[in-house]
């Protein structure tokens, strides 16, 4: 008989086609598979799921995992049916029908994993119903929504531990990618965990590049310039502190092209499905959200994530953050906040409901956010250093490591910022301090006496940015405070002494010079491969709408690379890839490695063969038919046959002068030499296809 960890790997090889266990996933499984209670605290994307289902499918009974989100219930479970794994989910969102069957199913003992909302989980019936059951294990995912430490407090969630109460035998698998030190603690005794083995996975996501911008003047058109240049064809999230900003945001970004949604508590149910749906299922998408509703993606391939606004807390940053590379390959966390931010989610903390002492957790962790976003050190120590997990050196892949900031002393400016806050009685806001410093002519400050100052017009020198930016600043290292009280003015912090006095120098971040940012590349595709990853994302995506499927539940991007470099020939090999169990391998095996097949068959179809009958036919289907080519290779022959001048692109391509001209504008917009053709087939879909835009950039000598 095999070992568990044997079973367990084998598990692993069938279903999820992986050869081999990560970090710490194989010592976790033991200690489940063993009746032990187990505390786990790993990195988004870093394999908790794995953790409890394993286990939930050796363990005699069914594993029940308490989810507080819906729409990552439903996505795991048709995950782990694609992976030929039994699996369904129980909430407010399944029929009666559907219950009725999963009943049956459970009693059967044909369910290898159930997952179930924290409010259906505390229902004197379903507590009934699991007592004619076998449980394997219970798993609490999501586990720092019990404690109020945790920056996503569930009231149900401290409720989970009377029911386990019931079932003393079952044991307990808590996980979690967010969790202090504090909110590590309260899991433990909220849950009433016995003998808890803890393994610490750590926090680190390598793959991810954080970037901070706190002085942009048009955040939306700098956003706009990363997503086009970075990430033209990726899917990613963009988080807005209120609706409207998220619905105003999106309609900007679907007027400059951008294929975006809005995503916000505040829509209907149906108009939130309809926004979830897409989002998963198109692989070239922007959804924008509000920080404050969780929308539990699983969706591997997301390749950035940004913030237009603060979130609340670096526990909310690094989770959401965290939705970004899930699958491994690189990807981007972009932030850009200013001082109004700060204001507001002061106000918010302060005007809320909570008793004091929560208030107090509020405050402390708004303050790490914002000294995590003002730092001069490396992100990811900083980051990383919140949750006391201790990171030698520099990552090299932030924007502080790739760009080091440079400091200056602006003890002088902030002797003037703090003297005019003092000066004017400590009940006036930025603008208008910074109105009184620049010497603006307004009858406000005329009506206050405050023109006549002697400071007035003194800080001329410095515009309105850089004030923003001193103040900020000032805020940040609580020199000066908000009085929310009296309507977000600035007041003085006993601190600001020996700055006032000339006793301490005050230094602040140097403004950059405006260029472009050199930024570390997160395309992992080579435009040698470009052909054959293009033709494989087709079939996945194909194979996507006919399942009813994401694409990414077909097969993610890491196995679509290890098709891409290995070049498989026959199942066996096509086995041995990295994410091919055996369920995916017998329903979709054959369909790949046909596509691998035919891009090996038309390498042996020269350019000139391809040139010669598209002469005589003129017709590009024509040569696919009698070549029995793609469309995208025989495309690809006639832009090298307009590149060598063997064709003159008119008699390729039916176009006018105009859109050839707003072509030729839209590849110099694109940075560096790798003009890409997607964004331009996107800026004029449905009026030209992929391949005549390819031979557009061929006749400019530009690709």
């Amino acid at each position: 008989m095999q070992s568990p960890n044997a079973s367990a790997l084998n598990l692993l090889q069938k279903h999820f086609g992986y050869p081999s266990f990560r970090d710490q996933q194989a010592p976790i499984i033991e200690s489940v598979l063993a009746g032990q209670d187990v505390l786990v605290i790993m990195p988004t994307g870093g394999g908790k799921s794995l953790c409890y289902q394993i286990p939930a499918m050796l363990r005699n009974g069914v594993g029940i995992v308490i989810s507080p989100l819906v729409a990552l219930m439903d996505d795991q479970v048709a995950t782990l049916k694609q992976n030929g794994v039994a699996a369904g989910c129980l909430h407010s969102g399944v029929s009666l029908a559907e219950q009725r069957q999963l009943a049956r199913d459970l009693e059967s003992g044909t369910i290898d994993i159930l997952y179930v909302s924290p409010e259906r989980f505390l229902t004197e019936k379903f507590v009934a119903f699991l007592s004619r059951l076998n449980i394997a294990l219970f798993a609490i995912d999501e586990a720092h929504c019990v404690s109020q430490w945790g920056h996503d407090f569930r009231p149900e969630y401290a409720n989970l531990y009377q029911i386990f109460a019931r079932f003393l035998d079952v044991p307990r698998i808590a996980l979690t990618a967010t969790a202090d030190q504090h909110t590590q603690q309260d899991i433990v005794e909220r849950l009433n965990l016995r003998q808890v083995e803890a393994y610490y996975c750590g926090f680190d996501r390598p793959n991810i590049q954080y970037r901070v911008h706190s002085d942009l003047t048009q955040p939306k058109d700098e956003l706009l310039a990363f997503i086009e240049q970075e990430h033209a064809d990726d899917s990613g999230i963009v988080y807005c502190l209120s609706r409207k900003k998220v619905e105003s945001t999106a309609e900007w970004l679907i007027q400059r092209g951008i294929n975006a949604i809005a995503y916000h508590a505040g829509l209907s149910p149906a108009l939130r499905a309809h926004a979830q749906q897409r989002f998963m299922r198109e692989e070239n998408i922007v959804i924008v959200a509000t920080i404050a509703f969780g929308m539990g993606i699983d969706k591997p391939d997301v390749r950035f994530v940004a913030h237009l606004n603060l979130p609340k807390s670096i526990e909310a940053y690094y989770q959401e953050t965290g939705r970004a590379g899930r699958d491994g390959l690189a990807a981007t966390a972009w932030m850009s906040y200013g001082l109004n931010d700060l204001v507001l989610m002061k106000q918010m903390v302060d005007n809320s409901q909570a008793d004091e002492s929560v208030k107090r957790i509020e405050r402390h962790k708004l303050d790490a956010l914002l000294s995590y976003a003002e730092s001069i050190e490396c992100r990811r120590r900083v980051l990383l250093g919140y949750f006391d997990d201790e990171y030698a050196g520099d990552c090299g892949n932030c924007d502080n490591c790739l760009h080091p900031a440079q400091t200056e002393d602006a003890s002088k400016m902030a002797q003037l910022a703090l003297s005019c806050i003092y000066r004017t009685g400590q009940r006036f806001g930025a603008h208008y301090l910074i109105n009184v410093l620049r010497g603006k002519d307004d009858e406000r400050i005329k009506r206050n006496g405050h023109h006549q100052l002697a400071l007035f017009n003194m800080g001329v020198e410095h515009d309105k940015n850089d004030w923003l930016t001193l103040l900020r600043q000032l805020l940040a290292q609580k020199f000066i405070a908000i009085d929310l009280a009296g309507h977000q003015t600035l007041r003085l912090a006993d601190s600001c002494r020996p700055i006032l006095r000339g006793e301490q120098t005050f230094r602040v971040r140097k403004k950059p010079l405006r260029k472009k940012a050199s930024v570390r590349s997160n395309r992992f595709v080579s435009s040698e491969n470009a052909e054959l990853w293009a033709a494989l994302r087709e079939k996945r995506m194909a194979l996507a709408q006919e399942n009813n499927v994401a694409p990414y539940m077909i097969f993610n991007d890491q196995t679509l690379m290890a098709m891409m470099e290995k070049r498989p020939k026959n199942r066996r090999q096509f086995a041995l890839l990295y994410g091919v169990g055996e369920a995916k391998l017998e329903r979709f095996g054959a369909e790949f490695l046909a596509v691998l097949e035919a891009f090996d068959d038309e390498k042996t179809v020269s350019s000139e063969q391809v040139i010669e009958l598209f002469k005589l036919s003129e017709d590009y289907q024509v040569v696919m038919k009698q070549l029995a080519l793609s469309e995208s290779a025989v495309y690809k022959a006639l832009a090298e046959g307009i590149q060598s001048g063997q064709l003159q692109l008119n008699e390729v391509v039916t176009i006018s002068e105009s859109d050839l001209s707003q072509m030729h504008e839209l590849f110099l917009q694109q940075s560096g030499s790798d003009y890409r053709v997607s964004p331009v087939v996107d800026f004029f879909k449905p009026k030209f296809r992929y391949g005549e835009v390819r031979c557009v950039r061929a006749h400019f000598m530009l690709g």
